[in-house]
């Protein structure tokens, strides 16, 4: 695997950021595509809470992250994926991960171009908890991903990690 990239994201102070990133909670993406993956980093920069976002390219990479003892590697508050992964189509990514007794605890949001209610229906089937449209704009990217940090790491009772077997 490739070496997954980091960010440490919060909206106001990297400072502030950099302190946090041992406590903060680890946001996991997995998209082809560079430049979504560096506005969805930017507007992660750009949100209110402290996380680290840690990325991959395919759904190889993001299985391999996932199994990764290494506490580099921090199991995941929360997965992004995309549906248009190079190697594996994300649907079949989603659910890869909720098959996996060690992994399905994880909450898995499809973030995905051109959704339609075939494609829509598919990711809820393979279990995404869930499946959202990609803003055309960065300001509603910024908005998307402000909401989706508050509610999946700061509202929503998560399990406790788990360790894999």
């Amino acid at each position: 695997m490739g070496r997954p990239r980091t960010v440490t994201g919060t909206g106001a102070a990297a400072g502030r950021a950099a302190a946090a990133a041992s406590l903060a909670p680890t946001v996991l993406l997995a998209d082809a595509d560079a430049d979504a993956r560096a506005m969805i980093r930017d507007a992660l920069l750009e949100g209110t809470g402290p996380c680290v976002l840690r990325t991959v390219e395919s759904a190889g990479e993001l299985e391999r992250y996932l199994r990764d003892p290494n506490p580099a590697n921090p199991k995941p508050a929360v997965v992004l994926v995309d549906l248009g992964l190079p190697d594996e189509d994300g649907v079949c990514a989603v659910a890869r991960i909720k098959r996996d007794a060690a992994l399905r605890h994880i909450p898995v949001v499809v973030l995905a171009s051109g959704l339609d209610a075939t494609a829509t229906a598919a990711a809820y089937e393979a279990g995404a908890n869930t499946v959202i449209p990609k803003p055309a704009t960065f300001i509603e990217l910024v908005r998307l991903i402000k909401v989706l940090t508050a509610y999946w790491l700061d509202a929503a009772a998560l399990p406790p990690q788990r360790e894999l077997p």
